[in-house]
């Protein structure tokens, strides 16, 4: 038995080893950052050798397999993308470590050193071939499984692992030039987009939505595979893309644009400054789709994906205004007042005999967390108008609030002027949501020079 593994008894290494061949990549990664700095102990040592020898086991795998890595989710049975069950990866590998041993310890090797800008990829490319052969010879018990399973959970699965395979070497070449088909490209970038449509579809005539899916496996924003499908098309006008076999890449980004309207229309204002932020996010993510859909595609005006685009942008900014409006009564609700005589006059001054009501404060925080989130995305969303005059108009409301309860707290006015500072506190942070971190500190300055007065 090797020396690392004297700390653990063979039975429980063996658990260990199995426990860690069967668990995500994340897991094995966090398994691996979290041992780094075990020391001495032996059974801790054992378990991090096994973990470490896991881990670039790992990183050589979705290196070799990286075209077709991330299209191994769940159990494959999405009806809308491409996908193969999960352990088809690890049986593939497995398969590949099986027939081909030495070309898998020279792929390491190569791994080693590479560069993926500098290095020739052809030892991957070469693993990426024997796979293919093994899976269509049902070669090994694991080329076979992996078959079986692709066919469980798609009709013809296993054709189409196949014929992503048969891709891999193009999708690999072209992972590369991702960063710059989605920035900002110029026509030379763009003619090699082009190229790398026109060997894929080469391979195979029906390889197109394949190859766009497999790049967009590769993207941190699988939408923003629109990006590329307007490079290699020339931005398309509507009524072309709708009626051709890459639709669904549009109407996937569409119906992905509903049901983050849906999310935003579900926000709950009891649900805290967290969620208030998870939220704003998601409007955020919402324009930079309609954004991408408005930049790749030559929109009909009154019909079509032209029209739907133009409801759903409607739709949007009603939803925010609405939550917008709902920000500024909450945050009136969180700073109570009450009729007081101030020199002989009636008037409405700030409530300060109980603590705040915490149902009132954290409605306000969630709503006000969620309408600072959106500053990034008002302008294209079309609500920044409303939004600047809004947060203007809190401004001077907690400008007037501060001032009134400064000078109650200064004459001796407020009972307990715990509670008095608490609510001083409160439209500090109110403030540095409604403007900036400095408004929150001169209010936090003023509230504890007070104190130290007092």
């Amino acid at each position: 038995m090797d020396d690392d593994m004297a700390g653990l008894p063979e039975q429980k290494i063996a658990i260990v080893r199995h426990l860690v061949e069967s668990a995500p990549d994340g897991v094995v990664g966090s398994l691996q950052a979290a041992l780094m700095n075990v020391g001495a102990d032996p059974a801790l040592s054992s378990v991090r050798r096994l973990v470490e020898v896991e881990a670039a086991d790992r990183r050589l795998r979705n290196t070799v397999l990286g075209p077709i890595a991330p299209l191994c989710v769940g159990d494959g049975r999405d009806p809308e993308r491409l996908r193969f069950p999960a352990p088809v990866l690890g049986l593939i590998w497995r398969g590949l470590k099986s027939v081909c041993p030495h070309e898998v310890e020279y792929a390491a090797a190569v791994l080693i050193d590479f560069r993926a800008d500098e290095s020739s990829p052809e030892p991957f490319d070469d693993l990426v071939r024997r796979a293919l052969a093994g899976l269509r010879r049902r070669e090994t018990s694991e080329f076979a499984r992996a078959v079986e399973l692709a066919d469980q959970a798609r009709a013809n699965g296993a054709a189409e692992l196949c014929a992503c395979l048969e891709l891999a070497a193009i999708v690999r070449e072209a992972t590369l030039r991702l960063p710059e088909w989605i920035g900002r490209i110029s026509e030379e970038k763009a003619a090699v987009a082009r190229l790398a449509y026109k060997d894929a579809v080469t391979v195979s005539e029906d390889a197109g939505p394949r190859f766009f899916e497999m790049l967009a496996g590769q993207l941190a924003d699988p939408w923003m595979i629109l990006r590329i499908i307007s490079v290699v098309m020339d931005r398309p006008p509507e009524s072309y893309l709708a009626s051709s076999e890459l639709a669904i890449f549009a109407e996937r980004v569409l119906k992905a644009v509903d049901e983050a309207l849906a999310e935003v229309g579900r926000l709950n204002p009891e649900g805290g400054a967290d969620h208030g932020r998870a939220v704003g996010k998601v409007v955020e993510l919402i324009t930079m789709q309609i954004g991408q859909i408005d930049e790749s595609i030559e929109l009909a005006r009154d019909s079509g994906w032209g029209k739907r685009v133009a409801q759903q942008k409607k739709t949007l900014a009603a939803v925010v205004e609405r939550r917008l409006r709902e920000a500024e009564r909450a945050l009136v609700a969180a700073l109570p007042r009450h009729p007081m005589r101030v020199a002989r006059v009636m008037k409405d001054m700030p409530r300060l005999t109980e603590a705040p009501d915490p149902q009132a404060v954290t409605r306000a925080m969630t709503l006000l967390h969620f309408a600072d989130e959106l500053r990034n995305s008002a302008n294209y969303g079309g609500f920044a108008s409303m939004r600047a005059k809004l947060l203007e108009s809190l401004g001077e409301v907690l400008d007037v609030y501060v001032e009134e309860v400064l000078d109650l707290m200064r004459h001796g006015e407020v009972e307990d002027p715990a509670i008095g500072q608490t609510f001083l506190n409160l439209a500090a942070t109110f403030s540095g949501l409604v403007r900036d971190r400095r408004a929150a500190e001169i209010v936090r300055r003023r509230a504890a020079a007070l104190n130290a007065a007092a």
